[in-house]
């Protein structure tokens, strides 16, 4: 399934694995209003679609996301009042909850210009592939805002550190490909001739795991950010228990005992 309507392209394969690509290579993929909106229905609906296994997020041209479009997005807000402001703000960190909240894999493949509103799309995926070209700017700063914007003050600090996050979050620099894979922010770093095709190989090995525990995972990483160690451990027993009932756990025991690789189907 092919979706063009829009500056969001869709592209869902065989194999279950949908990419989604920013699509305006001409001013290196900065969001609009309706871009923003259009992602955070797209994630939200993936919560409910049972053919869909894992997520790529890309963007054209060799860049990611420029971050809000100056034009398109900064010049109106500054002329908005506090009650739509808000209404915007909040709609942009909706669409991060809904990426977190959707229970598939979700990839970035990174190449190039990462900055703002992209940085943060970056930092709520799953797992974060980048080529050595990739730069990632939190640059909230740099406009006068501050860098508590789409849940980074909560989210950055667990991926880098909190001394790291902090330096990106109050200068506004650019993290470098380099430093991204020393300090966490990057799973690895691919030459960006292969770099998109690389990470929907990574995400077709996850959509052939099990994805009905692969979402127990991802809620599990939600949910234990604030509990107790005697809580998290509870949970996990529930979680765990909740998985050995599956078909995809007592497929995986006979596949093992029988020396074949399990094929998993997410029941």
């Amino acid at each position: 399934m092919k979706n063009k309507a829009t500056h969001v392209l869709i592209d869902t394969s065989a194999t279950g694995v949908a990419v989604i690509t920013l699509n305006r290579p001409e001013r290196k993929n900065p969001l609009t209003f309706e871009m923003y909106a259009e992602l955070r229905d797209t994630f939200r609906a993936f919560t409910d679609d049972d053919t869909l296994k894992a997520v790529v997020i890309t963007g054209a041209g060799g860049n990611f996301c420029s971050g809000g479009d100056v034009h398109e997005i900064i010049g109106p807000l500054t002329d908005m009042n506090m009650k739509d402001l808000l209404r915007f703000t909040r709609m942009t960190g909706d669409l991060v909850k809904a990426i977190r909240a959707c229970p598939q894999p979700v990839l970035s493949a990174i190449d190039g210009v990462c900055a703002g509103a992209g940085a943060a799309i970056a930092m709520a995926s799953d797992l974060r592939y980048a080529s050595p070209a990739a730069k990632t700017a939190f640059l909230f700063t740099r406009v006068g805002l501050a860098g508590a914007d789409m849940g980074a003050c909560a989210f950055l600090p667990r991926l880098i550190g909190q001394g790291r996050a902090s330096e990106l979050l109050f200068t506004g620099r650019s993290m470098s490909a380099d430093e991204g894979l020393a300090w966490g922010f990057y799973n690895a770093l691919i030459e960006p001739e292969t770099l998109l095709a690389d990470t929907v190989v990574h995400a077709e090995r996850l959509a052939a795991g099990p994805n009905f525990a692969h979402g127990f995972t991802k809620n599990q990483l939600n949910m234990e950010w604030d509990m107790s160690l005697d809580t998290a451990i509870e949970a996990e027993a529930q979680a765990q228990a909740i998985c050995m009932q599956t078909g995809d756990f007592k497929r995986a025991f006979d596949a093992f005992v029988a020396k074949q690789r399990p094929e998993f189907e997410g029941d």
